[in-house]
């Protein structure tokens, strides 16, 4: 059965939703990148998860929805996503919107996450 960055992308998202922090990490390629105007660029799986970590201590009841979730080549999809949480630091909400193009390696592992806000 071909791989089916689309249908992988919707896993990683859920367990993102669920808080499953071992999961999230299980998804990543030890070499992962994440870039998003919101944290920068980050490089290598432990910096990827230590900043997953920071985001939900502050925003721990994020509900997030994909509106479309795509293959865009045999490796890669594009998810367009909208979220809602509430900072448990000021109290204020966080409303943003956007997509992410997600890139896997042949073992099925994340390489790239590039996220670009609406």
């Amino acid at each position: 059965m071909p791989f089916d960055p689309a249908a992988a992308t919707e896993r990683f998202h859920a367990a993102i939703s669920d808080l499953d922090f071992k999961a999230i990490e299980d998804f990543f390629a030890d070499d992962a990148t994440y870039s998003s105007g919101k944290v920068g660029g980050l490089t290598g799986r432990a910096d990827i998860m230590t900043a997953f970590r920071r985001y939900f201590a502050e925003y721990p009841d994020q509900i997030a929805e994909d509106s479309l979730v795509e293959q865009v080549s045999p490796l890669a999809a594009r998810a367009v996503w909208s979220l809602r949480a509430t900072s448990t630091a000021t109290g204020e909400p966080l409303v943003r919107q956007g997509e992410e193009t997600i890139t896997f390696n042949d073992q099925g592992k994340v390489t790239n996450v590039d996220v670009t806000d609406f």
